[in-house]
């Protein structure tokens, strides 16, 4: 693999305006990806076969007037001073909604004044200062969301306050929020991004090198994105994860391949040789790297029908993407430049020859002693991961707002002042495969069901069509075997709402929030009744929402399988080795664990919630899917440039002592610079709003400090001297397929060794 990369250097050193050509076409098409893409779903929940879901298809099949017609939002309004009833609060609450109502966007606007009885109750606070109105538009999906803040505006409240909340509102709250987390990533990681490889460099043309690789492969993966969904849902999240991965990738890749070009040029090489060694040491890092990285994030493929699988496409193809830039356009921009590409250098900043040396100090004092450094720091790492032990997991709704979110303070003003409508709702759906619910026998079970309902605890109230008059069993089949023409509008009204050709619907009511332990063990005590000759499904939004955990662990086990069967894979084709690929997921692994426990401490627990301002909540499993995908690959960009250093120093010297720590000396300045710009670009991720974004940014910050330091620096170095002559063993069948394969070449024929 190192002779085609030192050939394919050969030939970017001929005809570098060509490949800049070809990068520059590649550029044109990812502008043209990001113009004319397809529209991103700002939607975040689970699609596929589970019975909440189930439930929901059998309502929109049979009960299709209960399905809304479009988007809505919620207005609350309030004067402290007027009542509700008073002549002067309709006036000034119909004058405010007035715009709105003749808004041809606007399909209705339901205010109490236009409601009577137990319904008119349920948009009134119960101290009666409060009023709620809801206005249900013709638009649904990002239609209605992008049309909402035009609306919102028309809203002239007058002397009374106003809030907003309901789908439309939370809806449009996290696509604004989100893009301006990107922004706001973008305008701190990129100027930080440039601080540090002015460091590294010690000249502005070698930093501006990364810095404009990375640009290109954000630009790319965006396009990509926004094509992308054209053939498939792809979610707004795909947007962060592309920043995110691509802005780190793209730059360490990028560093890693210039800093060896300048290395090799320093020793007096020619540009041409300079430039083959690069790519045939470098690149093949980056490229190994690279490969594994885009495995772990394509494992979140596994999860087809949540947002994460979009993610994993979107982020696998930002790799790839970095790994095509860096091995085409970097180099022939290298080969353009030379020994230019020093140029405008920062004296004050020139690094000290042997800048590795206290890494090298570090990795010879660890394996003097390797059994005494590896245990104390896997054990620290162990108790970092140990909060895990009580981890919670739910899927994250309001919460992921950020506190001051004007929709989530509505959200959280509706909850509290009007306990009907803020109560979370469990859909308990009764299916007879033949015959109506309403036959006699099937109606006594369904009040028998409903009373079971009413009985667990936590539950607030059942409605239903064995809800009506306060009717005791006997009564309620009396009242439905009488011709549907002969029952009384009321009873009519409610069946058409709650009563199919073949289902039934109750509906549970609880205070309990979402995503609450009481919520949960009420959803386990529904789920648990049955009803002869029917199934049971229950659905709603804490039904869904624990589905979506069901599926997600379901699926994990498959996923990480993926990840860590073909990780083996890829660092055996790089070392021919089976132990250090071993070697290399076990600390992945510990390193992981210590980061997942960080994240429960801060955002389940709360440590930190003030300073990082977000409300301690249960964690979100996707959250936990994405950083192993991550973290699992990017963890290996330092192990494979360690790896390969080490090995390509042992072919030189032969003595794997001195190998180890020539390794780490050598890689330490390159390794602490990508992991400190690593770092600055996670970190800048963890300035988010969303709480989702934010925890990912902070986890992964996290992991790769660990993994560049406590990892790089003392459990390697330990493990490898433990190892010894074993480091390098494979069984010979493997061995000999791994030369026959070629992909173990440290250094190309024909080109001078480092």
């Amino acid at each position: 693999m190192s002779a085609a990369l030192a050939a394919w250097a050969r030939i970017v050193h001929r005809w570098p305006w060509p490949v800049l050509a070809g990068s520059s076409l590649l550029l044109a098409l990812s502008v043209l990806g990001v113009v004319r893409g397809g529209e991103l779903s700002s939607t975040s929940g689970y699609s596929g076969p589970t019975p909440s879901s189930q439930a929901a298809r059998l309502i929109a099949a049979e009960l299709p007037s209960q399905q809304p017609s479009g988007a809505s939002f919620l207005l609350i309004f309030t004067d402290p001073h007027l009542e509700v009833a008073s002549p002067a609060y309709r006036e000034a609450l119909e004058a405010a909604v007035a715009p709105l109502a003749r808004d041809p966007r606007v399909a209705r606007v339901v205010t109490p004044y236009g409601l009577v009885g137990p319904e008119r109750a349920t948009f009134i606070s119960p101290d009666g200062h409060s009023a709620l109105v809801q206005v249900v538009l013709r638009l649904t999906g990002s239609a209605a969301q992008r049309a909402y803040p035009g609306l919102r505006a028309e809203v002239r409240p007058g002397p009374l306050q106003v809030q907003a909340t309901g789908s439309a509102a939370l809806d449009h709250a996290f696509s604004a929020t989100l893009e301006d987390d990107l922004r706001r990533a973008e305008t701190v990681s990129l100027p930080v991004t440039a601080v540090l490889l002015l460091l590294i460099f010690a000249s502005a043309v070698a930093a501006l090198l990364p810095l404009g690789v990375g640009m290109l492969t954000i630009l790319g993966g965006l396009g990509g994105t926004y094509l992308l969904a054209h053939a498939t849902t792809v979610s707004q999240y795909a947007l962060n994860i592309v920043t995110l991965i691509g802005l780190g990738v793209s730059i360490d890749y990028s560093l890693f391949i210039v800093s060896r070009f300048r290395e090799e040029l320093g020793r007096g090489s020619p540009r041409p040789e300079a430039l083959a060694i690069a790519l045939a040491t470098a690149g093949r890092a980056i490229t190994f790297s690279g490969v594994t990285v885009a495995i772990g994030l394509g494992a979140l493929l596994f999860y087809q029908g949540t947002f994460m699988a979009s993610m994993g496409a979107a982020g696998a193809m930002v790799v790839l993407l970095a790994i095509v830039y860096a091995l085409t356009f970097l180099p022939a921009v290298l080969s353009l430049l030379g020994p230019r590409v020093d140029a405008l250098r920062l004296p004050g900043l020139l690094p000290r020859a042997g800048g590795g040396s206290l890494w090298r100090r570090v990795a010879d004092w660890a394996m003097e002693r390797p059994l005494a450094v590896l245990l104390p720091s896997a054990a620290v790492l162990l108790l970092m991961g140990s909060p895990i032990l009580g981890i919670r997991l739910a899927t994250g709704g309001v919460e992921l707002l950020p506190p001051q979110a004007p929709a989530r303070q509505g959200y959280e003003t509706l909850t509290r002042d009007f306990p009907s409508q803020g109560q979370d709702t469990f859909t308990v759906v009764v299916d007879y495969p033949r015959g109506s619910p309403l036959e006699p026998s099937r109606v006594g079970r369904l009040y028998d069901l409903s009373q079971r309902i009413a009985a667990v605890p936590g539950v607030r109230a059942v409605s239903g069509p064995v809800d009506l008059g306060g009717l005791d069993r006997s009564g309620y089949q009396h009242l439905y075997s009488q011709p549907p023409d002969r029952l009384p509008a009321t009873v009519r009204a409610e069946l058409r709402t709650s009563v199919g050709a073949h289902i039934a619907v109750l509906t549970a009511t609880t205070p309990a929030p979402a995503s609450s332990q009481e919520a949960d063990h009420i959803l386990q005590r529904l789920r648990a009744l049955r009803v002869a000759g029917a199934t049971v499904l229950v659905g709603g939004t804490v039904a869904s929402d624990q589905d979506a955990v069901d599926y997600i662990l379901r699926r994990t086990p498959a996923a990480i399988g993926f990840v860590i069967g073909v990780t083996l894979l890829v660092l055996f084709l790089l070392t021919g080795s089976v132990a250090l690929p071993i070697k290399a997921v076990l600390t992945n692994l510990v390193s992981i664990s210590a980061s997942f426990g960080a994240l429960v401490w801060v955002f389940q627990q709360g440590h930190l919630s003030r300073l990082l301002n977000f409300t301690p909540q249960p964690i979100d499993p996707a959250v936990l899917v994405i950083m192993f995908a991550a973290v699992f690959g990017l963890s290996m960009d330092y192990e494979v440039l360690l790896v390969s250093r080490i090995q390509e120093e042992q072919q030189r010297t032969a003595a794997l002592g001195g190998a180890i720590a020539a390794g780490v000396e050598r890689s330490a300045r390159l390794i602490t610079g990508a992991a400190a710009i690593m770092v600055a670009v996670f970190v800048s991720f963890g300035l988010a709003e969303i709480v989702l974004i934010k925890a990912i940014g902070l986890g992964l910050a996290l992991a790769v400090a660990l993994d560049a330091t406590v990892v790089r620096a003392l459990v390697v170095p330990s493990i490898m001297r433990l190892l010894g002559r074993a480091n390098w063993w494979a069984p010979p069948p493997l061995r000999r397929l791994y030369h026959r394969l070629g992909t173990g070449e440290v250094t190309p024929p024909r080109v001078r060794a480092a």
